[in-house]
C-alpha cells in the first residue's frame, strides 16, 4: 500500500478518535443530568423545596442547611443522604458541562428578560429643580420616542428648544451649553446600565445556573437569559432587589487562624468518625495554619469529596463520579480544611485564596452546622466577587470579616477614578479610586478609620468582596482614596461597584418571557425527528441511485455529522434551533458534493477510461465546482455571523462548520475509501 495512503488512513483514524473524545462528554452529560433530576425530585418530595431553591443551594454551598430547616426526623436524614449524593454528582455535572455542547434557551427552557434604562426616571433623579414644566417636557419626550423612534436625548433637546427653555435650568451648571449637558446626561444613562450590569453579574450565582447569559444590547438595554429557571417571579425578585453595599472590617490574621484551626478540628472529627469529646482529647499536629497565609508552597495532590469528608468509598461507576479536589498533602490528614486553601504572593499576600475547583467544597464545609458553631457569631467568611489568576492557576479569594458593617453604601455620594498626583515616586501616575461621603458617613468613617489604622476594610456588594484596602490613617474629611490598583480597569471596576451600591440605577423590565420545559422538550424532539428523517431520506436515495458508491457517500455523511458535533463541543458552541437548521442544510450540501463527484466519475467511465483514471479525473474536475459553491456559501455564513445577532449567528456557526467539514469528508474521506478499494483490493469494476 502506498505510503501517502497509509498517512491518510492514520490521519482519518486520529481525527475520528479525537472527535469521539470531544463528543463523549455531551453523550455522558445527558445521563448525568437525568440522574441529577431524579435526586432533585426525591429531595423536593422529602423537604418541599422547589427545584430552583435546591439548585441555588448547591451553588451557594448551603443545601444541607436548607434541608435541615425544611425537614425533620427520618425525612431529614434521607434528604441529607440524597443531598450528599447530589452535591457530588453536581460537581461532576459542572465539570462535564464545561466540555459538552451547550444548549440554547430555546432547547433547554428558562427565563428571558430584557431590562432598559428608565431614562425619564433618571432625569427626575438628576434634576436640580422639579416642577410641572419639567414633567411636561419629560412626558412629551417619552411620547415622541415611543411614537417616532427618535433617540431619547435628541427628542429631549428638541423639546427644551421648542419651549425656549435652557437645559441648565434643570441640569448641569449655570451657563453650561445644552450640548455639553446632553453629553453628561448620556454618560449618566450609560453609567446606570453599567451599574445594573455589575449588580446583575453579582447575583446570577443565586440561581445555580451553569451558563447564565447577561449582555448589553445597544446603549441602554440588558438581556438576561437563565437556562432552566422557570420561576420568573423569583428571578425578578432576586434581580430587582436594591443592591446592598457595605464596608466591613477584615478580622485579624490571628483570629482567622484560630477559627480555621477549629474548623480543621471539626472536619477531622467527621473524617475519623469521632465525637466532639474524642476530638478535643486528640493531640494536634505541629503544622501551623499560618503557613497558608504566609504563602508557603503547597505540595498538591488530588482527592475526592468522599475522601475529604471521610465517606465510605462507593463501588462501581458511582465512585468515578466524585470530583477531584486539590489539597496540600502535607496538611491534609490533620488539617483537611486548611489543606484546601492557599496563600499567594505578590498583591494577594494578605488574603486567603481557594483554587476554583475547591470552592464548592469550602462553601459546603462553611455551611455545616458543626462548623457554624465554631465560627464567632459576629464574624463570617465571604468570597470575592471575581477570581484571580496567579502562576497560571485560577483562585477565588476568601475573607474573614465582621458581620456588622462599619458603613453602608447609602452614605456615599460619589465614586470615580483619578490619577495619583505623585504623593510618592512609586505611586505617581497610578490609578486610584476617590469616594465622597455625606455628613453622617463622614462622622462614622472618621471614627472607624481612626480606631482601625493598619487593618483591612472590605468593600462588600451583595455579600461579595470587591476589594479590601488597608486603612493607612484616620480619614476625618469624608473624602477617601483607595490606591494600590493593579490597573486602570481594576480601578474603574471598583468605582463602578461603589456607585452600584450607592446610587440605585433606574431601570425597568421591557420584556419577560418563560420558555417552559415542555416547549423546550418539544423543540428538541421535533428538531431531532426532522434531522433523522431528512438524513434517512437522503441516505436512502443515495444508496438507491449510486449503489455501493452511495454507501461510501453515506459513510462520509455520517462522519460529517460526527465531526461537526465534535467541533462544536471542542469550541463550547451553543446549539439552538436555528443551529440545528444550519446543521441540516450543511448535511444537504455535503451530499451535493458527493453527487457532483459521482456524476463526474460516471461520465469518465462512459468515455471509456479505466476505473483508476476515471476516479482521478472525476475528483480533480469536480473539485473546482465543489470549492466554488462551498466558498460562496461560506462567505454568506461569515457575513451572517458578522452582522447578525442571536439565532442568526447560531445558524451561521453550524452552517460554516458544516461546510468546512463536508469538504473534508466528501473529498478526502470518500477518495480514501475508493483508493483503498482500487489499490488494496484491486477491484476492476465500480458499482456506481
Amino acid at each position: 500500500m502506498p505510503r501517502n495512503l497509509v498517512i491518510k488512513i492514520v490521519l482519518v483514524i486520529a481525527l475520528v478518535i479525537a472527535a469521539a473524545v470531544a463528543i463523549y462528554p455531551t453523550i455522558q452529560l445527558s445521563g448525568l443530568q437525568d440522574e441529577e433530576t431524579k435526586l432533585i425530585r426525591s429531595i423536593s418530595s422529602l423537604t418541599n423545596l422547589k427545584r430552583d431553591q435546591i439548585e441555588a443551594g448547591i451553588t451557594l454551598g448551603n443545601l444541607e442547611t436548607m434541608v435541615r430547616r425544611a425537614s425533620k426526623g427520618d425525612s431529614m436524614n434521607r434528604a441529607l443522604a440524597l443531598s450528599d449524593q447530589l452535591i457530588k454528582l453536581s460537581s461532576k455535572v459542572t465539570a462535564v458541562e464545561g466540555k459538552a455542547i451547550r444548549r440554547g434557551l430555546d432547547l433547554q427552557g428558562g427565563t428571558f428578560m430584557v431590562y432598559e434604562a428608565d431614562l425619564p426616571q433618571l432625569l427626575r433623579q438628576l434634576a436640580k429643580d422639579k416642577d410641572d414644566r419639567l414633567e411636561d417636557i419629560i412626558k412629551a419626550t417619552e411620547r415622541e420616542t415611543q411614537q417616532s423612534g427618535t433617540a431619547f436625548f435628541d427628542a429631549l433637546q428638541q423639546n427644551f428648544k421648542s419651549r425656549e427653555v435652557r437645559l441648565n435650568r434643570y441640569f448641569g451648571r449655570k451657563g453650561e451649553a445644552d450640548d455639553d449637558i446632553v453629553k453628561t446626561l448620556q454618560k449618566e444613562a450609560d453609567d446606570a446600565i453599567a451599574r445594573t450590569l455589575e449588580v446583575l453579574r453579582n447575583r446570577v450565582d443565586q440561581f445555580g445556573v451553569s451558563e447564565p447569559s447577561i449582555q448589553k444590547q445597544g446603549s441602554h438595554r440588558i438581556i438576561i437569559e437563565l437556562p432552566g429557571i422557570q420561576n420568573i417571579e423569583r428571578a425578578k425578585k432576586v434581580i430587582g432587589t436594591t443592591a446592598l453595599l457595605e464596608f466591613k472590617l477584615v478580622r485579624d490574621t490571628q483570629i482567622a487562624e484560630s477559627v480555621m484551626n477549629d474548623i480543621d478540628k471539626v472536619l477531622r472529627t467527621k473524617r475519623k468518625g469521632q465525637d466532639q469529646t474524642q476530638a478535643s482529647a486528640s493531640t494536634t499536629t505541629s503544622t501551623d495554619t499560618s503557613q497558608i497565609l504566609e504563602g508557603k508552597k503547597a505540595e498538591e495532590k488530588e482527592v475526592t469529596l468522599g475522601e475529604l469528608f471521610g465517606d465510605q468509598p462507593q463501588e462501581g461507576a458511582e465512585a468515578k463520579e466524585d470530583t477531584s479536589l486539590l489539597v496540600d498533602q502535607q496538611t491534609f490528614e490533620e488539617k483537611p480544611f486548611t489543606s484546601l486553601l492557599r496563600g499567594l504572593g505578590g498583591r494577594y499576600y494578605d488574603v486567603i485564596s481557594v483554587p476554583v475547583q475547591n470552592v464548592r467544597a469550602v462553601q459546603r464545609i462553611l455551611q455545616m452546622p458543626e462548623v457554624q458553631a465554631v465560627i464567632p457569631k459576629d464574624s463570617e467568611f465571604l468570597f470575592a466577587n471575581k477570581s484571580v489568576v496567579y502562576d497560571q492557576t485560577e483562585y477565588q479569594r476568601l475573607y474573614f470579616v465582621k458581620k456588622e458593617a462599619e458603613l453602608r453604601g447609602s452614605m456615599l455620594t460619589n465614586a470615580d477614578v483619578q490619577i495619583d498626583g505623585g504623593s510618592t515616586s512609586l505611586s505617581a501616575g497610578q490609578a486610584e479610586v476617590h469616594m465622597e461621603l455625606n455628613s453622617e458617613g463622614t462622622k462614622i468613617f472618621a471614627r472607624a478609620t481612626g480606631m482601625n489604622v493598619g487593618k483591612q476594610l472590605a468593600i462588600v456588594l451583595d455579600n461579595r468582596v470587591a476589594s479590601a484596602p488597608n486603612i493607612k490613617e484616620k480619614i476625618p474629611s469624608g473624602s477617601a482614596r483607595i490606591d494600590g490598583m493593579g490597573s486602570m480597569e481594576e480601578a474603574k471596576d471598583l468605582a463602578l461597584v461603589l456607585r452600584a451600591g450607592a446610587l440605585p440605577a433606574p431601570v425597568q423590565i421591557l420584556t419577560e418571557n418563560t420558555v417552559g420545559p415542555s416547549l423546550g422538550k418539544d423543540s428538541i424532539d421535533k428538531g431531532q425527528t426532522s434531522a433523522i428523517i431528512g438524513l434517512a431520506l437522503v441516505m436512502a436515495f443515495v444508496v438507491i441511485y449510486y449503489r455501493a458508491t452511495g454507501l461510501v457517500a453515506d459513510f462520509a455523511l455520517i462522519l460529517n455529522g460526527f465531526f461537526v458535533l465534535a467541533i462544536m463541543a471542542g469550541f463550547r458552541a451553543t446549539l439552538t434551533l436555528p443551529g440545528i437548521a444550519g446543521f441540516i442544510l450543511s448535511v444537504a450540501m455535503a451530499i451535493d458534493s458527493n453527487v457532483l463527484i459521482n456524476e463526474r466519475i460516471r461520465e469518465e467511465l462512459r468515455g471509456g477510461k479505466t476505473l483508476r483514471a476515471a476516479i482521478d479525473t472525476g475528483y480533480s474536475r469536480a473539485f473546482i465546482t465543489i470549492l466554488d459553491s462551498n466558498v460562496t456559501t461560506l462567505i454568506t455564513g461569515v457575513v451572517l455571523y458578522s452582522f447578525g445577532t442571536g439565532s442568526v449567528r447560531g445558524f451561521a456557526v453550524t452552517l460554516c462548520i458544516g461546510i468546512l467539514v463536508s469538504m473534508f469528508t466528501a473529498i478526502v474521506v470518500t477518495r480514501l475509501i475508493l483508493d483503498i478499494a482500487t489499490t488494496r483490493f484491486a477491484i476492476k469494476k465500480l458499482s456506481i
